[in-house]
């Protein structure tokens, strides 16, 4: 008996996944988070707006939902005042970066980010064949400059750029990255992901037409509207890129009360001031805590804060595992020099106590045995 015919790029890839999952470490460990702070949720929960949608939403769950996600995206377009062509609904940002690494990406396409910057979207250029060309960070910001001009080296088909950034969580002005993109290459494609701009200081939301075919921009429901495990994004673009998509897309990829849920949301507009307010206060208070340790918060303009630990990789990944012994989901980032950070997700006021008691016991035996 034989068993299936890989593709050969299928059997050159590893069998892994771009994060391992809170729950699978706590199935490894035998115990579950006293405080879940590495995925960068909102654990301040969706709108009670949104919760209430989905709740009526579940009678008729026997359903599909709609494939055209036609009043998500109509109010969308009507939030963002651009037309519904303009629009894509998809499962998360992460989906809607596989429609569209499918759809620009072929064996041997070269593509240009980060390095360090969202692993999610190495993983589906690497899955489509596609070659990816890495530029560093400068200092701890993305570099627009270095990208595209990296884009223009190689004759990449695709850019990808996260304003804000995860994981350090720098932000350049909107205005700027518009100004940049005067250097993008012809025939190259800018994803600008915008997942945490709602988070951001005014201004960091880039000032370009939907209509502009050299951008896409990526948003989402899964951070500060807290339904990430809902599973809704979208993306502005060009009506005929966005058109593309439907080649490719998953129409009935879309949960019909997650639709709901994300409609009821985009429209309470007072939950998403409370829970800006409330991230901007955590932020505050993961500051001081690790100011307190003698360590040094970088500036952020997300719903998480990196936390330098002032050593190297290796450092930082101790006082990351210790804080995991205790209980403790956090993150970090993965490439030099960044990796001498460790990320920790706004949390409410018992998921920060929780870090506050932790944090000094981690550095405490991380460096008894370094010393």
């Amino acid at each position: 008996m034989t068993g299936p015919r890989y593709t050969p790029l299928a059997q050159s890839l590893p069998a892994t996944v771009p994060f391992v999952g809170p729950e699978t470490q706590e199935r490894q460990r035998g115990a579950a988070f006293i405080a879940r702070l590495g995925a960068n949720e909102s654990v301040f929960g969706p709108s009670p707006r949104a919760i209430r949608a989905m709740e009526q939403a579940a009678s008729d769950i026997w359903m599909y939902a709609d494939p055209e996600n036609h009043d998500l995206r109509h109010a969308l377009a009507e939030y963002h005042g651009v037309t519904p062509e303009n629009i894509v609904v998809g499962e998360g940002i992460d989906g809607l970066l596989g429609y569209l690494v499918r759809l620009i990406v072929g064996p041997g396409d070269s593509v240009v980010t980060s390095d360090g910057a969202y692993p999610t979207f190495n993983y589906h250029v690497a899955g489509f064949g596609g070659v990816l060309h890495k530029v560093p960070y400068a200092g701890d910001h993305e570099d627009p400059a270095a990208l595209f001009a990296k884009a223009a080296e190689v004759g990449a088909k695709l850019v990808y750029l996260a304003n804000p950034d995860n994981p350090i969580g720098s932000w350049h002005s909107g205005a700027d990255i518009v100004a940049a993109m005067d250097a993008l290459p012809d025939g190259c494609l800018l994803i600008l992901d915008e997942a945490y701009v709602e988070c951001a200081p005014e201004g960091t939301a880039a000032p370009v037409s939907a209509d502009d075919p050299r951008v896409i921009r990526m948003r989402t429901f899964s951070k500060v509207y807290g339904m990430a495990g809902a599973r809704v994004g979208y993306a502005m673009g060009a009506p005929d890129l966005i058109a593309a998509f439907n080649k490719v897309r998953n129409h009935f990829g879309m949960n019909r009360a997650a639709q709901a849920g994300a409609l009821a949301a985009l429209q309470d507009g007072a939950w998403l001031e409370h829970i800006q307010t409330q991230i901007a206060e955590a932020r505050e208070r993961i500051g001081t805590i690790a100011r307190e340790n003698g360590l040094e918060p970088l500036p952020s303009a997300t719903n998480f804060v990196a936390i330098d630990c002032g050593r190297d990789g290796d450092f930082a990944k101790a006082v990351l595992e210790a804080l995991v012994a205790r209980g403790l989901f956090v993150r970090m980032p993965f490439a030099a020099p960044q990796n001498r950070c460790i990320r920790v997700s706004c949390g409410d006021t018992a998921d920060l106590d929780a870090f506050a008691v932790a944090l000094p016991k981690a550095l405490a035996e991380v460096r008894s045995n370094t010393a």
